[in-house]
């Protein structure tokens, strides 16, 4: 029997792809092979002696050590009970180091960080001020690896708790949001764009099992991301409001004008809160200006001359801004900006002109999708001469709401409900047989244009 697990094992660790002179220990080896038969069907507490004695005694043989270890460990937490659980969670933290010490190049010191610093959270062993120390460490040194949805909420949300305490000033507050917002597009875009090579594929019926597993793997980190940056935004809450901003930025102002960082984080800021009206908005534009007089500065310049009742500079700042940039993504957030501008002064047509070129731009732009969305439904009164057909325009808005959250999945919440709202808007199946309508098509005669074919019964 035991040449039979010393034959496995040997087989297993070949098939790992690690080998060193620790595959020498026999004793080793047969556990090993003990210790992944017995967790890859989850029975943990049989697998924790002869994990263990690997991890003491050979912890350089194989990363199976640490990938099982990290289940074993967690299922001891989980069902460990005061001491016991304290100790547990200290073996698991102090397994992550040794992961990162033995096989680095399966780990980052950023995941090493996050992955003990959610221990220590999970299992109540740490206060606000801690917590947001450890995750900022990690944020700081290692930004790249720092993916986990759920510790950028807490780093984020600890800091806004450490403020609310009167530890942590406001402006750090703003700029860790900034940081971790991008962080979470950063990512999101990453899934989106991954997500936008597939769909065409799916629509065709034509995706691989292994395509199909990938996508909806992207669909749920998507959502994810997008429900941890509302929980942001819900953290934030008032915090953002214009009457802080302005008073802060005024305050920092003189200081910080010539860090472009700070400047363009607060001018985004600013613009996002409609905070467009207050003077601070153009001091701060003008600064972004003179340090990086990018397209995005022709963007608020725009905003600022619209404001200004001057329309057509606007719009040619707009188009300036458009044509400055090479990068599509970046292309594509600047048309977003435009058509939102043109959307709050209740210039329909002119907003989707840019949304569509927003997603011309990027597939995958989500928010311009629903903003399209939006305008359709707010256009109902104006798009038809009978009940029946003003209500129609709902099911074209609910279209545009669904295909948001197709294309970005951390939209999926807002864009279904956005969806749902929309459709129970439209004619009802009793309207629709009543009306004789069925199948027939409605041509919208108002900006919109464009039809919607009725469903049939």
């Amino acid at each position: 029997m035991k040449s039979k697990l010393y034959f496995t094992a040997i087989m297993f660790l070949g098939m790992m792809g690690v080998s060193n002179a620790q595959a020498q220990n026999p004793e080793c080896m047969t556990n090993l092979s003990i210790f992944s038969e017995h967790a890859k069907v989850k029975n943990y507490e049989a697998a924790y002696e002869p994990w263990k004695m690997v991890y003491e005694t050979c912890p350089q043989l194989n990363n199976a050590i640490y990938v099982y270890g990290e289940r074993i460990l967690k299922d001891k937490v989980d069902k460990a009970t005061g001491a016991d659980k304290e100790k547990f969670a200290n073996d698991l933290m102090g397994l992550y180091d040794n992961k990162l010490k033995h096989f680095s190049s399966k780990t980052s010191p950023g995941e090493t960080m996050v992955d003990k610093a959610l221990v220590m959270y999970d299992n109540k062993m740490a206060d606000d001020a801690k917590m947001y120390s450890m995750l900022s460490e990690a944020f700081t040194k290692d930004e790249a690896n720092f993916t986990n949805p759920k510790a950028l909420y807490i780093y984020f949300s600890s800091l806004v708790d450490e403020h609310k305490a009167g530890r942590k000033d406001l402006q750090e507050v703003f700029d860790v949001y900034d940081a971790v917002t991008e962080k979470i597009e950063t990512e999101n875009e990453k899934l989106t764009g991954k997500i936008a090579k597939l769909l065409p594929k799916e629509e065709a019926g034509t995706l691989t099992s292994k395509e199909k597993s990938r996508l909806k793997s992207y669909n749920s980190y998507s959502e994810v991301y997008g429900k941890i940056a509302g929980s942001i935004d819900s953290k934030l809450g008032p915090l953002a409001d214009c009457s802080n901003l302005i008073p802060l930025y005024e305050k920092s102002f003189e200081e910080k004008k010539g860090d472009v960082v700070w400047v363009k984080r607060a001018v985004g800021l600013m613009f996002n809160k409609e905070c467009t009206d207050d003077p601070m908005f153009q001091k701060l534009f003008e600064a972004q200006l003179s340090l990086d007089p990018s397209a995005d500065a022709y963007v608020y310049g725009g905003t600022l001359k619209m404001k200004n009742g001057d329309s057509s500079g606007a719009l040619a700042d707009f188009d300036k801004a458009l044509s400055l940039e090479t990068d599509n993504d970046k292309k594509s957030k600047i048309a977003y900006k435009v058509a939102v501008i043109n959307k709050r002064k209740g210039s329909k047509s002119t907003a989707r002109k840019y949304a569509q070129k927003a997603i011309d731009a990027n597939p995958s732009n989500g928010r311009a999708y629903l903003l399209i969305a939006n305008l359709y439904a707010t256009s109902a009164n104006d798009c038809g001469s009978s009940a029946f057909e003003k209500r129609a325009i709902y099911w074209k808005a609910a279209d545009m709401a669904r295909q948001a959250g197709r294309v970005d999945p951390s939209l999926g919440g807002s864009a279904s409900q956005a969806a749902n709202s929309y459709s129970a808007k439209a004619p009802t199946k009793e309207m629709i047989f009543s009306s004789g309508m069925a199948g027939k098509t409605v041509t919208f005669n108002c900006w919109v244009g464009g039809s919607v074919k009725v469903p049939s019964l």
